[in-house]
């Protein structure tokens, strides 16, 4: 494998998780320990702020950008695929939002990748329109980007309506519905809410404890959901 392409690899690796050791940068990327050493220090002397050491794991810092011209043919057309099913499947917002997204990219990788895109033969089918149209969705991701209380009023399977306060975590696409997931206050536990039974709903202005970050690491735990990158 080229250096560059070794470099590249490592800063993706890098930008996944947090610490990782030299050992499983090493067998991820099938290099030894040695050229893994040379190759952050590379990276360090191009302006990357690696901190770590050999036997604590390393740490990339925010910041460290290299020119947009490093996508696989692959990677571009997980990108184009991505934003085309965010495009049939997220509320309107979000729709346009990966539309826009993906133009920036296209604009900025290589003309080969960018001709690419644009008879790549990978499709998005329609979604549900109902799902789809659900207007509740972009209230529920602000709630979740700012760690802000949800009131709302849900009706579960059995029919009965209840009156929640809710601290929103996670928001899920499925196939036949969107699947909210918080804490509820009225549960005092986790729970999870499809978007098709809220009958009300009010994005409310205090901010909730503890952070959005904690609270959906306990429910990933608890729940045994992998954690997606």
């Amino acid at each position: 494998m080229e250096k560059a392409n070794r470099l590249l690899m490592l800063l993706a690796a890098l930008r996944r998780r947090r610490p990782v050791t030299a050992g499983v940068l090493a067998s991820e990327m099938g290099v030894s320990r040695r050229t893994l050493y040379r190759d952050i220090q590379a990276l360090r002397a191009l302006g990357a702020s690696i901190e770590g050491s050999p036997g604590f794991g390393y740490i990339l810092k925010p910041g460290f950008l290299l020119p947009p011209l490093t996508f696989s043919d692959d990677e571009l057309d997980a990108l184009v695929l991505g934003s085309r099913l965010v495009a049939e499947q997220g509320d309107r917002t979000l729709a346009e939002a990966s539309r826009h997204a993906l133009a920036k990219i296209l604009d900025v990788v290589p003309e080969r990748g960018a001709a690419a895109a644009g008879f790549c033969g990978l499709v998005a089918g329609p979604a549900d329109r109902q799902t789809c149209a659900d207007p509740l969705l972009a209230s529920i991701r602000r709630a979740i980007r700012e760690a802000r209380y949800l009131g709302m009023t849900y009706t579960d399977a059995g029919g009965e309506q209840t009156i929640r306060r809710v601290k929103p975590i996670a928001l899920g696409f499925f196939d036949r519905c969107h699947l909210m997931a918080a804490w509820c206050e009225l549960r005092n536990d986790f729970r999870h809410f499809r978007t098709d039974r809220v009958r009300s709903l009010d994005l409310l202005q205090d901010r909730y404890t503890p952070p959005q970050r904690t609270l959906l690491a306990r429910w990933r735990e608890l729940e045994g959901v992998p954690f997606q990158a």
